[in-house]
């Protein structure tokens, strides 16, 4: 386990950003670090899971990652603007608050070329269709780590119905606990509970392949 994981993990705020800064003033690979900042959230999860830390702890843990990849996305995207390949509007339904997962996506998407339109946590049903319609973007992820969160997923589809845009616009679900029985129930047009596969998702539609 390398030191900027257990920093996490450990909740080293100072250390954390130290290390990655200090890896990155390096050149190492950004993607690297990312990876071990994800484990580092992995563990702050089973921890939670095992009574070992509470709300405080993970409040605490998702802004030492917002901190680290404030620090880490730059050198993601390069020094240049990368040519828009897609448009996606993001967020984590009404109802639930986790934001580490959908936080990881935003930056692989932009890492890929996608503007991300990210809402944030807890985030009504409405306030995702006007932004579809706002922005025009084809793409729509909708994340949870809750299950009565799925009511907001399938609700927020509806407003997108409403809308008039469904045909318009692909719907991908994510989090840990979705399933394609989810994806069926929520009327989604794709699951993924891992961000690497959810941005591969993303880019295939963009080119014009079924997901």
């Amino acid at each position: 386990m390398s030191q900027l994981t257990n920093a996490i993990a450990d909740l080293n705020e100072d250390e954390a950003l130290r290390i990655v800064r200090q890896r990155l003033e390096a050149a190492e690979e950004p993607m690297t670090l990312v990876e071990e900042c994800r484990r580092g959230m992995d563990i702050v999860g089973e921890r939670y899971k095992s009574n070992e830390y509470f709300l405080g702890e993970l409040i605490m843990s998702s802004t030492i990652f917002k901190e680290a990849m404030a620090l880490i996305e730059p050198k993601l995207n390069g020094d240049t603007q990368a040519p828009i390949t897609g448009r996606i509007v993001l967020g984590t339904v009404k109802g639930d608050i986790h934001n580490i997962g959908k936080d990881i996506v935003a930056t692989l998407l932009r890492t890929n070329g996608f503007e991300v339109f990210d809402l944030g946590v807890d985030v009504e049903p409405q306030a995702f269709a006007e932004k579809l319609v706002e922005t025009g973007a084809p793409i729509l992820g909708l994340s949870a780590l809750l299950t009565p969160a799925f009511e907001s997923m399938k609700r927020t589809v509806k407003a997108v119905e409403e809308k008039g845009i469904r045909d318009k616009v692909k719907v991908i679900i994510g989090g840990a606990i979705v399933t394609r029985k989810v994806k069926d129930y929520v009327g989604a047009d794709a699951f993924t509970r891992d961000g690497v596969d959810g941005v591969d998702m993303c880019k295939e539609f963009m080119e014009g392949m079924k997901i």
